[in-house]
């Protein structure tokens, strides 16, 4: 894998070694450039580093300077993440967040290096000095579902499962068809559910975001697993008997009928029995797959007794 992005960056500073080698384009005199140049060496930066090919991830980075200038808050976040990458112990990271402070305290309005600070935070184990530097960005950039999803696990992590649950909400505010969104939002509401009081309606609600998942994505693995995890629960509460499970409400306040509810969670079933025979030579979603034999297996013990 290393030497695979150290051959394919010398292949492409060498095809590009003219774009934007004046510092910026001038016309006639300049090979025209394209955004998409730029951000190809943002991602081989983040290659190299990922692969430990620090020379090479300080080759973008001088492009990246030489174009748009060390000052360019895009740039800077960058070089941040090229300091953070070479720190050779926790001291070395702590004066990397220095040097982020510093840097703030002359513009907070200085996003990437806020993120990368945030980043850095996290990294330290500073979990709590994330969390109010994440609600502090949020306050000036309500619409980054970046931050919003970053909070949600932090919070979810500290087991404030209420407050995740209202991050990402607030995540699906500006990407309503992210369905692997909606997923984890059926995760935490699952969760909310065997910690809470009110486990019938939080399962009930996790019902839903699960269908809502699948059905933007038909195939997606993890919203299938959710949805039989929450309908095996759910049909579980319902055959105790309770009289408080005997007519459940989805989130629209309609009545969610046993029948409903078996039938979910029989399609679920299905469709997990189709993905764990079909793809089983898919190493990117192995994990899931195991996970989900696991579950249909559990379920065939189940039925025996």
């Amino acid at each position: 894998m290393a030497l695979s992005v150290s051959q394919q960056l010398q292949r492409f500073l060498r095809d590009n070694a003219a774009t934007g080698a004046l510092g910026y384009p001038i016309p006639f005199l300049s090979t025209p450039e394209s955004g998409d140049v730029w951000m190809e060496h943002e991602k081989l930066l983040v290659s190299c580093l990922r692969t430990g090919d620090d020379k090479g991830a300080f080759l973008c980075l001088e492009r990246l300077i030489g174009r748009f200038g060390a000052t360019n808050e895009r740039v800077m976040g960058l070089r941040g993440l090229y300091q953070e990458a070479l720190a050779e112990d926790e001291t070395a990271l702590k004066q990397v967040l220095r040097e982020y402070d510093d840097i703030l305290a002359g513009d907070v309005t200085n996003t990437p290096i806020a993120k990368r600070r945030i980043a850095l935070l996290c990294t330290l184990n500073r979990s709590s000095e994330a969390i109010e530097a994440l609600n502090e960005l949020l306050e000036s950039s309500p619409t980054d579902i970046e931050a919003w999803a970053e909070l949600a696990d932090l919070y979810a992590a500290r087991g404030l499962f209420s407050q995740a649950i209202f991050c990402l909400e607030e995540v699906l505010l500006v990407a309503p068809n992210a369905w692997n969104v909606h997923a984890r939002l059926g995760e935490l509401l699952y969760i909310l559910g065997s910690t809470g009081n009110n486990v019938h309606q939080a399962t009930v609600d996790a019902i839903g975001r699960f269908c809502r998942s699948v059905e933007l994505c038909n195939d997606y693995l993890r919203g299938y697993y959710g949805l039989k995890m929450a309908s095996d629960r759910l049909l579980s509460l319902l055959d105790s008997g309770s009289r408080q499970t005997q007519a459940p409400h989805n989130a629209e306040g309609r009545q969610l009928s046993v029948q409903c509810v078996r039938q979910l969670n029989e399609q679920a079933t299905l469709k997990l029995a189709e993905a764990t025979r079909d793809r089983t030579g898919d190493e990117q979603n192995r994990n899931e797959l195991v996970a989900a034999t696991r579950l249909l297996s559990k379920g065939d013990e189940t039925r025996v007794r």
